[in-house]
């Protein structure tokens, strides 16, 4: 038993091929979609490449623009394959390509729903990538003069002031690293002696973090010196005192916005999965409903459409039959590829007469 017959006469053949016609423009238009959400987390991504350990990342945004621009490809054609069915005589052209285009747009319908999962699923990849990546930018903040890590300690700055953010997973991550530069220390100075020897690695250590840490809407000057020391300040205690430096890791910031980006796109991606099903299911029963009419040169007789021609589970068993008849031809040929081959290696029995 066919699976999701459906009769068709030639009026709702008609409006079935039109229907299509717009739903792959419409399509075609969520594919560009698509590849514009693509395109758009690229450029976030790569904005703050230099805080994010390696290229995996861009698996994503790589995936949304390779399925933006096929959507755009198989529906155009799709739509111009139903524009053409109004005519028999221009559809006839079609009906030997119908079955491998329908077999790619299954796959190509298994891609999309496989790239709407990763979108949910990639923050712990993303996760690893941002930690790594900032804890290596804080380590080159200091290096100015260094060639390629030059723009390190602006691009931390503007990260921390637009993110609202401070360190790796918070502000301590400044106490473990030197900062400061150099050529800005007074090395004949005993406390930068002391400091830098109180460390077997030799580095000027302080409980002090960079400017773009500060709050700007808190009413008391920043501290951003010996936040730890409350003698060095007047009528305040580490322990107690609200701080006036953001409390949030710019890690946690920077994956919260990439995550929320990504679910979003994630949404988008998986409506499309379910449009371009309905899509693929119209044509299926459009192509199977002109392929079954009785006669063709009566367009107007009525004809019948499905999804599958058996049941489900008879179409699964008949592939899988396939797939061993298969199995059993190529090891078939083996078997006899191998025997040719030990009668031709047998050297024919010589016998001399003397």
């Amino acid at each position: 038993m066919a699976l999701l017959k459906v009769k068709f006469n030639q009026k709702k053949r008609v409006k079935l091929a039109q229907g299509l016609w717009l739903m792959n423009w419409l399509s075609v238009f969520a594919g560009i979609l698509v590849f514009s959400m693509g395109l758009f987390l690229k450029i976030e991504l790569r904005k703050r490449s230099d805080v994010m350990d390696n290229s995996e990342s861009h698996f994503v945004p790589n995936s949304l623009i390779l399925m933006g621009i096929l959507s755009c490809a198989f529906n155009g054609f799709a739509g111009k394959i139903c524009y053409d069915s109004l005519d028999p005589a221009k559809f006839d052209k079609w009906k030997p390509l119908l079955k491998p285009y329908m077999a790619l747009c299954f796959l190509f319908n298994i891609l999309i729903f496989f790239v709407a999962l990763i979108c949910f699923l990639m923050r712990g990849s993303l996760e690893s990538t941002l930690a790594q990546g900032l804890k290596n930018g804080m380590k080159f903040y200091r290096d100015t003069d260094t060639p390629g890590r030059c723009f390190m300690k602006k691009t931390i700055d503007m990260l921390q002031i637009e993110f609202k953010c401070c360190g790796n997973n918070g502000f301590k991550d400044w106490f473990e690293v030197q900062w400061i530069s150099n050529r800005y220390l007074d090395f004949s100075s005993k406390e930068v002696k002391d400091r830098i020897k109180s460390n077997v690695d030799g580095r000027y250590l302080v409980d002090g973090v960079p400017f773009s840490c500060c709050n700007p809407s808190s009413p008391r000057p920043c501290i951003q010196y010996q936040i730890t020391n409350n003698s060095a300040h007047y009528s305040y205690d580490y322990q107690t005192e609200e701080l006036n430096l953001w409390r949030r890791g710019c890690r946690e910031a920077l994956l919260h916005y990439y995550s929320s980006m990504m679910s979003t796109m994630g949404a988008v991606v998986l409506l499309v999965w379910i449009f371009e099903t309905f899509v693929m299911v119209g044509l299926r029963l459009l192509h199977t409903s002109l392929e079954s009419i009785a006669n063709p040169e009566d367009p107007e007789c009525e004809s019948e459409g499905w999804i599958l021609e058996n049941s489900l589970k008879d179409t699964l068993k008949s592939a899988l039959e396939s797939l061993k008849k298969i199995g059993k031809f190529n090891q078939v040929e083996a078997d006899a590829e191998g025997a040719e081959g030990e009668e031709g290696g047998k050297a024919p029995a010589v016998t001399t007469v003397s």
